[in-house]
């Protein structure tokens, strides 16, 4: 059987501390983000909220990317709710309409165990129907922070991405510091012990996905850039982790902010990147992604890959994502 793409939704409300996070207009608005992300990649539009999701610059989505590569190669995708405010309003799976809280204050996901072993199931499932290989992306706002939070109570030092130029690593680490004084412990203190991990400083997509892929047992392709590296981290404590690779774009792999390539080399997982290129767009707004804005989201690195295994190259994505920003511009008018 063909390949499968899930897209997992989630939130965390470390997404609402002003500067953490531009996966939307405002900080309130990143609640909207996740389901209609989805619900562009679906229907060409959101459907819970009349805009498309952009950075309080202007940029556009990375669901652009990801719909290019659905449109191109015809994958199946679906939706899959891993602790989001809000369902989206298109079919999906249901796991968890958790939220994840604000780590500063309170443990970020108290029901982890739960949401794993939900999600578990539902990978298992996915085994049983005969796919060969799935690819999981996510669309979390905040969670790089939340992401990082989780690589240092393993014992990584490690340096998230971020989808702003400027990565707000001083505001990433005061904020996750604060958390850890919160427990009362310091880096790597949960080596070891990835669900409690999760359940102090991750987020809901983090406990989703890491079930999902426990659950299924063939090749898992974690489409996404440092979230993912906190996903990897915690699946090397529970499972083989040469059955995982990561699949990101170059904006991410290249940012000298993040250490992904370090941390990648760390866990022990692979990766594969996409090697877009929008230096000659039309629109400034996919010409800003070689400046580095956005770099990665609901799975766009996944998509190309899964684009590129169907025989379509790096410059085809490309040449579709343009076709569909003219879409927006023209909407955007």
């Amino acid at each position: 059987m063909s390949d499968l793409m899930l897209v997992v939704i989630g939130n965390t409300e470390i997404a609402t501390i002003p500067g953490i996070s531009v996966a939307g207009a405002t900080p309130e608005l990143t609640k909207f983000t996740p389901p209609a992300d989805v619900e562009y990649v679906y229907t060409g539009k959101p459907l819970i909220i009349d805009a498309i999701p952009v950075t309080p610059e202007g940029h556009p989505t990375p669901a652009i990317i990801t719909k290019a590569g659905y449109e191109l190669a015809d994958f199946p995708i679906l939706a899959v709710r891993g602790g989001s405010h809000m369902a989206p309003l298109i079919p999906h799976v249901h796991i968890s309409d958790e939220a994840g809280k604000d780590f500063r204050y309170d443990a970020a996901v108290p029901s982890a165990e739960y949401i794993i072993r939900r999600a578990k199931f539902f990978g298992i499932q996915l085994e049983k129907m005969g796919f060969d290989e799935i690819v999981i992306g996510e669309s979390t706002p905040g969670g790089t922070t939340t992401a990082q939070a989780v690589l240092k109570a393993l014992g990584y030092n490690a340096r998230t991405s971020s989808a702003a130029p400027e990565n707000p690593q001083n505001l990433k680490e005061e904020v996750i510091n604060s958390a850890f004084k919160r427990v009362g412990v310091e880096e790597g203190a949960f080596r070891g012990s990835p669900v409690r991990a999760i359940q102090e400083f991750g987020d809901p997509m983090i406990a989703t996905v890491t079930g999902i892929s426990l659950g299924f047992r063939k090749k898992v392709v974690l489409a996404g850039g440092s979230q993912m590296l906190a996903v990897a981290a915690c699946l090397k404590e529970l499972d083989d982790i040469s059955r995982f690779i990561i699949a990101t774009t170059k904006y991410v792999v290249n940012d000298s902010s993040c250490s992904f390539r370090e941390t990648a080399n760390e866990i022990g997982v692979d990766y594969w990147y996409a090697k877009l290129n929008f230096s000659s767009s039309s629109f400034k707004g996919l010409r800003d992604y070689e400046a580095g804005y956005v770099k990665e989201g609901v799975g766009a690195g996944g998509s190309v890959y899964l684009a590129v295994k169907k025989g379509f190259s790096e410059k085809d994505v490309v040449e579709r994502v343009e076709w569909l920003y003219s879409l927006l511009a023209e909407k955007m008018r």
